[in-house]
């Protein structure tokens, strides 16, 4: 079957230092970029993770420390791998909680725009544990037929990945589901858009699954004491709690959603500060001029201080008396 692409698809997978999205660096990926003509680009790199890979990890990827010492930083690959993804949507297997926002760690590390809100974003796990509920390994058993070789290589996950979407295209076209809410309807469908919505039904805003939208669309948190209430409402009652998630363990991608909306928060708030004043000072000077007295004209003269204008005395003859009494004070 061939995917029904309105723009590239790229399938992608890594391989990392651990698990920990705020911490934990790639040591490894795959690109395996789907266009919409049915041919395929791929790419592949080890990366040097700046850290030790502990050793419980490497026994997992088979990704040692040796393996990647003379690999490149991700920071010195990073626009390369952003010019190969282009405006690639995005899908994996796990992405949308591993595979996406480690990668967009890596990139604000880098200081690489790499735009991930244009793009939609399609978990073929999440097809496969709401249909059949099961693990990469068992979904190829069970979609291919067949066991994956060399099972944690980043190519060969991918690759199995990309078959198992195809497979499950094929099983479920025409299969119903029933949400929670008792609604029904056949959501594996050859398209991005229908898969993006059924692989993204928890509706995270920062991938890390910190932030969720609610029914209305409205974001709120998705753990601890705040659970399920408004991030905006939080804020308002408790606008500390902002700055202790920026300065905690959180993932930079979780942290930047999270100054979006306390930016749109304050924006709001100083928008209904300026509208209640410029609302008080109308009435304040509306009532002012309802209720001033007319004043008389004294009382505005007082008030005013205006000096009442005096008249001009003439000045009066000079007789021979004065004259007499001049003499006698100058002594003439």
């Amino acid at each position: 079957m061939k995917l029904n692409l309105t723009r590239p698809l790229a399938f992608f997978d890594l391989e990392a230092t651990g698990l920990n999205l705020g911490s934990d660096r790639i040591v490894e990926i795959a690109i395996l970029k789907v266009l919409p003509d049915g041919s395929q680009e791929i790419k592949c790199m080890r990366i040097n993770p700046e850290m030790p890979i502990p050793y419980e990890t490497s026994m997992i990827h088979n990704i040692f420390d040796k393996d990647v010492v003379d690999s490149p930083k991700f920071k010195e690959v990073a626009q390369e791998l952003a010019d190969f993804f282009g405006e690639s949507d995005l899908a994996g297997y796990n992405s949308n909680k591993f595979d996406i926002p480690l990668l967009m760690e890596e990139f604000l590390r880098a200081n690489i725009d790499f735009d991930i809100e244009t793009r939609r974003f399609v978990d073929v796990q999440n097809i496969f544990h709401q249909m059949e509920q099961r693990t990469l390994k068992a979904a190829y058993k069970f979609y291919c037929g067949k066991d994956i070789e060399n099972a944690h290589s980043a190519e060969a996950d991918i690759r199995a990945t990309y078959e198992v979407l195809l497979a499950q295209l094929d099983k479920y076209q025409d299969e119903e589901w029933e949400d929670r809410k008792g609604n029904k309807s056949k959501p594996v469908q050859n398209d991005v858009d229908a898969l993006h919505k059924f692989t993204n039904l928890s509706r995270p805003v920062d991938f890390a699954g910190r932030l969720v939208f609610n029914d209305d669309g409205i974001e709120v948190f998705n753990f601890g004491k705040h659970k399920g209430k408004c991030v905006e409402e939080v804020f308002t009652a408790e606008p500390s709690y902002y700055a202790w998630m920026q300065q905690g363990d959180f993932p930079l991608y979780t942290k930047r959603c999270l100054e979006k909306i306390w930016v749109r928060w304050n924006n709001n708030k100083k928008v209904i500060i300026r509208q209640h004043t410029e609302k008080t000072i109308s009435v304040e000077v509306q009532e002012k001029k309802s209720s001033e007295p007319v004043q008389p004209r004294i009382e505005y003269l007082k008030r005013e201080n205006v000096q009442r204008p005096q008249k001009e005395q003439k000045a009066e003859p000079v007789t021979n008396d004065m004259l007499e009494q001049l003499k006698l004070k100058f002594g003439k």
